[in-house]
């Protein structure tokens, strides 16, 4: 028997270990005679509840076997905490493999702290890189990167920066998009959804909804949550009057807000511009279900996250994406995606969303974005 110890610690990594803890359970009934032994762990880093709960549930991941409640803090406040406390749970379990995924703090951390016990690291969506050191998931990466026995990556040019970076060949496996996986898993459930409920189960506190106002077969659908793009009042202000000003003249605008932004929006006398025009829909941060349907059926997507990249290039949503780099480049129209950067430049996005707004969604499908990734993940790990 193999045993598994898996971490998630933030909402991106559930969406990648749903599929992973199917591919383990389809193992075992195939293979009887070769079970896994899996072990979930949350680290507890998304303490809100919709946020964190609600994609358990929705995504029909079973309850964490141990649920470490890092909760939040500085960034080195929780690598520091979550080192601590996965320590001895993997001193009592002793795994044969730590899997993490993503590249959140807890996926640098546990990484650590298994390779000091001698524990062999496997790093799901391995070889992602944006090339820029300021971002802390950047810095994730790296690090576990180097620390790993198992680097399963999602496409080819991820497989080239590890090999660049002196990875030995042995160690590359190059296995495809996990976060398709689930896309695929949940495309029908996610398609019966109704985009006018889904709104008005899921308005942000303080906003009323006008109906009458918004047409569900057109609108630009928008997440940003990025501190490059919502801590600086002189980069955050402009962004918001574009967006008001302009793309909601011209579609509905959809955001479902993340609390950072929302904050920002409060800091910065911005709230009540944005609760009072019309073509303006603020959401409180969607499950994913919702967050998919409305991605399946949006014009277009403005968004600073990494995650609904992937999503556009397969769903065909024209995606502008407000950052200056993106690990993702696969997912960039140069390399056959759906997506352009745009940074935070109000002209440049504006000259963007102009171009875009004349184009037909065009669903594109990398090398091994086939819905099957898990499973490769699965037999590379028993084959190492």
């Amino acid at each position: 028997m193999t045993k598994i110890l898996s971490v998630v610690g933030a909402r991106p990594n559930f969406m990648k270990i749903a599929p992973f803890s199917k591919a383990i359970a389809g193992h075992n009934r195939l293979h009887p005679e070769n079970p896994v032994e899996h072990i979930l762990v949350h680290t507890g880093q998304h303490y809100d509840v919709r946020m964190s709960e609600s994609f358990f549930i929705g995504l029909g991941i079973t309850d964490p076997d141990i649920n470490l409640e890092v909760g939040s803090g500085t960034h080195s406040e929780q690598v520091g905490q979550t080192m601590i406390a996965i320590e001895k749970v993997l001193i009592k379990e002793m795994p044969d493999w730590l899997v993490v995924v993503g590249d959140v703090n807890a996926t640098l951390a546990c990484s650590v702290a298994a390779k000091k016990l001698g524990i062999r690291v496997c790093h799901i969506e391995a070889g992602l890189r944006s090339g820029d050191m300021g971002m802390p998931e950047e810095i994730n990466r790296l690090v576990t990167d180097r620390l790993s026995d198992l680097l399963l990556t999602p496409d080819r040019l991820s497989s080239e920066n590890l090999r660049k970076e002196g990875v030995p060949e042995d160690k590359i496996v190059f296995v495809g998009n996990i976060m398709i996986d689930t896309l695929e898993q949940n495309r029908e459930k996610a398609g019966a959804l109704n985009i006018g409920e889904i709104i008005k189960s899921n308005l942000a506190a303080g906003f009323s909804w006008k109906p009458e106002s918004f047409d569900e077969s057109r609108y630009a659908l928008m997440t940003m949550h990025r501190p490059s793009n919502v801590d600086e009042k002189k980069v955050f202000e402009p962004l918001i009057r574009f967006l008001l000003d302009e793309v909601s003249t011209r579609l509905p605008l959809v955001w479902p807000i993340h609390p950072r932004a929302r904050n920002s929006l409060e800091t910065f006398g911005l709230w009540e511009e944005a609760v009072n025009n019309d073509n303006v829909v603020l959401l409180e941060p969607l499950g994913y279900h919702e967050m998919l349907r409305m991605n399946m059926g949006a014009t277009i997507m403005l968004t600073d996250s990494g995650g609904l990249q992937e999503e556009c290039c397969v769903l065909g949503t024209p995606c502008l994406t407000l950052r200056w780099n993106t690990e993702r480049p696969v997912t960039l129209k140069e390399h056959g995606g759906a997506s352009v950067l745009v940074g935070n430049e109000v002209k440049k996005i504006r000259e963007e969303f102009l171009k875009t707004l004349t184009q037909k969604p065009t669903p594109l499908r990398p090398e091994l974005w086939d819905g099957k990734t898990a499973s490769r993940c699965v037999e590379s790990i028993l084959k190492a």
